[in-house]
């Protein structure tokens, strides 16, 4: 096929495969081409049977992420003419049970994310009466780089921790926590932090920093835990100069 690049993707079906094995296909080299639009034509045109996920193509959902060429990317995001002259190697994201072919299970990380509470805590309620929370621009700006989080899992893909020890709670959850953490409305940072600063949580990073590597979204993962560490540390020192009554 002229103008072409080839695509060598992993393919398993658990009621057909015992391991993943790699399929070689053609596609057409097209320079607004994705390595999803290549994904996309091999489904339409080659082999209907060819399973991921994917859904916005504008890099907003998250669920397209997989391995293209060793790193994790958003395949809609990914385009095939920096690849050329290929092969163009497309494979599940890694660290993931895989469920069929490009589809991983996030089963986990989806257990894990409600551990660190992603969510406004307040002691009081605030009524249509009482009005809103307030919040000027600066407080926005605060944890605006933290919010944006699309829940790709390229950052667990890429975590060398989150490999080897699967009990780590992962860098978007703890980059979700200190999303809360930093704004102004919230008053849950110490039951976020109760929760982190066990070993199952920041203590467990090395700080590699491939999490914000990777991120599409620039989140900075990496900071947030090396921000924890700092609030954990803090927290220690407290409990061991201050009386329970005031360390508050």
């Amino acid at each position: 096929m002229d103008d072409s690049i080839a695509m060598q993707v992993t393919r398993y079906r658990p009621d057909k495969n015992s391991q993943p094995v790699p399929v070689d296909y053609e596609v057409p080299l097209r320079t607004e081409w994705t390595v999803l639009d290549g994904l996309n034509h091999i489904k339409a045109e080659q082999d209907e049977t060819l399973s991921f996920r994917w859904s916005c193509r504008m890099g907003i959902c998250g669920s397209c992420g997989m391995n293209v060429n060793g790193e994790p990317r958003l395949t809609c995001a990914t385009f095939l003419s920096d690849y050329a002259p290929g092969p163009v190697r497309v494979e599940p994201l890694a660290n993931f049970p895989v469920v069929k072919d490009l589809i991983v299970d996030i089963t986990d990380f989806m257990e894990k994310l409600p551990r660190v509470k992603p969510w406004i805590i307040r002691d009081d309620d605030v009524t249509e009466i009482d009005g809103e929370y307030i919040q000027t621009p600066e407080e926005l700006e605060a944890y605006q780089q933290f919010s944006m989080c699309i829940n790709c899992m390229l950052c667990y893909a890429a975590c060398p921790v989150y490999g080897l020890d699967p009990d780590f709670v992962g860098p978007a959850a703890i980059a979700l926590a200190e999303r809360y953490d930093l704004d102004s409305r919230d008053r849950g940072s110490r039951e976020r932090l109760d929760v982190l600063i066990e070993k199952e949580g920041v203590w467990g990073c090395t700080f590699v920093g491939e999490c914000t590597s990777v991120c599409p979204k620039h989140v900075d993962p990496a900071g947030a835990i090396q921000r924890y560490k700092l609030k954990a540390a803090q927290e220690s020192v407290k409990a061991f100069l201050l009386p329970k009554a005031l360390r508050r």
